[in-house]
């Protein structure tokens, strides 16, 4: 069965061919655990989403493979500032792609995307990331915006202690390594940005746009 790693909480998980086929275009982002916690307002941890808006919708779960320009017209809810990170993989491994947005004021002031033909999910939500890092002038504050808690975890909480130990992990070696140590070295260059997590297909909608930017070598277009 085609696996993908839950943008939530890292976990790899396994959806049938028949389930898949219902839904055309569709790539699950979350595990049925963190997908249920969505559903139900809260996180992994039980917690509410971080960023949720007043009006903001529940999760919509399904990737619904638009346009750029289809989304801006079907969402208006969500953040209206920050950087919006979104990569993807299909299958995954396999082919991938990233995209990154920057907005102020509910205005588009910068994007950027890309793919990559063999790769995984993880590693186009980091290089999404790293790119997103960059869109902000020095010294500006801002949020960057990512859908994927692993990431979010792993800089903020665990690449501190692994640089410390000389870049190493207890049980096992870091995934991602070459990514996480350059997304890492931004992070602690640039303390004006802070790094936060913002629910998978909740109907925001400039995180809908860079999952979109992240998804356009699947469609030949934005």
């Amino acid at each position: 069965m085609p696996s993908f790693d839950c943008a939530t909480c890292g976990t790899t998980f396994s959806l049938s061919q028949k389930v898949l086929d219902r839904y055309p275009g569709w790539e699950p982002k979350q595990c049925r655990r963190c997908r249920d916690a969505s559903a139900s307002g809260s996180g992994a941890s039980g917690k509410a989403h971080p960023g949720r808006t007043r009006g903001y919708r529940s999760a919509t779960l399904v990737e619904e493979n638009l346009t750029t320009a289809e989304v801006l017209a079907k969402y208006t809810e969500g953040p209206t500032d920050g950087v919006f990170t979104d990569g993807s993989a299909h299958p995954n491994p396999g082919e991938g792609g990233w995209g990154a947005v920057y907005v102020v004021g509910d205005t588009k002031i910068a994007e950027r995307h890309g793919h990559e033909p063999k790769t995984t999910n993880n590693r186009m939500e980091l290089t999404a990331l790293t790119v997103g890092y960059d869109m902000v002038p020095h010294g500006t504050a801002a949020t960057v915006y990512t859908d994927s808690k692993l990431c979010v975890d792993t800089i903020t909480k665990w690449a501190k202690g692994w640089a410390a130990r000389g870049w190493q992990r207890k049980g096992g070696e870091i995934a991602n390594l070459d990514l996480v140590q350059e997304l890492y070295a931004r992070a602690q260059a640039r303390p004006e940005l802070r790094l936060q997590w913002i629910a998978a297909h909740s109907g925001s909608r400039w995180n809908e746009y860079a999952d979109s930017l992240s998804t356009a070598f699947r469609r030949g277009e934005l």
